[in-house]
């Protein structure tokens, strides 16, 4: 089957999806007779809230949540043709063994079926494709650990009792960085939901935002061709009231189109 027919499928498998779970994936014209779709198709590699499924929708982008219910890795290859960019959302804990330690008491697991999943998924998107990936909270951490990094695995822990729950804080970015470019500032207020941090930066990653207290924030790509950033807190929840924290789902959903672009013009060459 070609590729372009397969997309038609994927997006019609997730349009009844989001039919059926009461999303909606927005104003976005499925592919007929041959004609592109209007939009980059976005993985979702979780369903654990509509908030970023709305998040990726009022951005531009056509979501397009992954099944992960067995755990299986069989379509993972398929998934990194067909999609134009990848978010991975927040979540429990990833076990501590995929960076050598054995977990603090305070960690809760994720499920084995959506560690499985996101594990080779994550990892394939990161080694195999230069497409963007954006980790929020969980995801974000997914994008260290899956390059080679390790976590802090309890903030309070490790940090004289600190917490990073249920709070704002301020973030300092780094000048240089993408994502100070994304948010056109070097500080800014965030939400704050998580309780473990990065603690050393995967492989071709660098800490480019801290809280003031030191916990790093975000980490990104060192190639600044690639959009690659995983950050500690939830912009989704925060959208459509705070622009601020929209640019960084449409700045994702823009570099995926980028992306889309590329791949029409290929396969027009090829016709």
């Amino acid at each position: 089957m070609k590729p372009q027919s397969r997309r038609t499928i994927l997006i019609s498998a997730a349009v009844a999806l989001a039919g059926f779970l009461g999303f909606e994936i927005g104003q976005r014209t499925v592919e007929t007779g041959g004609s592109p779709v209007d939009g980059p198709l976005i993985g979702i590699t979780s369903l654990t809230s509509d908030t970023y499924v709305r998040a990726i929708r009022e951005s531009g982008g056509i979501p397009i949540v992954l099944p992960n219910a067995d755990g299986s890795d069989e379509k993972v290859d398929e998934y990194l043709v067909l999609l134009d960019g990848l978010l991975m959302p927040g979540g429990a804990d990833i076990p501590p063994s995929e960076y050598g330690e054995e977990p603090h008491e305070t960690v809760k697991l994720l499920d084995d079926d959506r560690y499985l999943f996101e594990k080779a998924m994550g990892t394939a998107w990161i080694e195999k494709t230069d497409k963007p990936m954006l980790g929020i909270c969980l995801g974000g951490q997914w994008v260290n650990v899956a390059s080679g990094g390790s976590l802090v695995q309890d903030i309070p822990s490790e940090f004289d009792g600190l917490s990073h729950r249920d709070r704002d804080h301020k973030v300092l970015l780094e000048p240089d960085s993408r994502l100070s470019r994304i948010f056109e500032t070097t500080e800014m207020e965030v939400n704050s939901l998580h309780h473990q941090a990065v603690k050393k930066p995967g492989n071709n990653l660098r800490i480019v935002a801290r809280c003031p207290d030191g916990v790093v924030e975000a980490v990104e790509s060192t190639d600044p061709n690639r959009f690659l950033i995983g950050v500690q807190w939830h912009p989704e929840k925060l959208m459509p009231e705070n622009q601020q924290q929209a640019k960084l789902l449409q700045a994702f959903v823009e570099a995926a189109a980028e992306v889309q672009a590329e791949q029409r013009k290929n396969m027009a060459k090829q016709r």
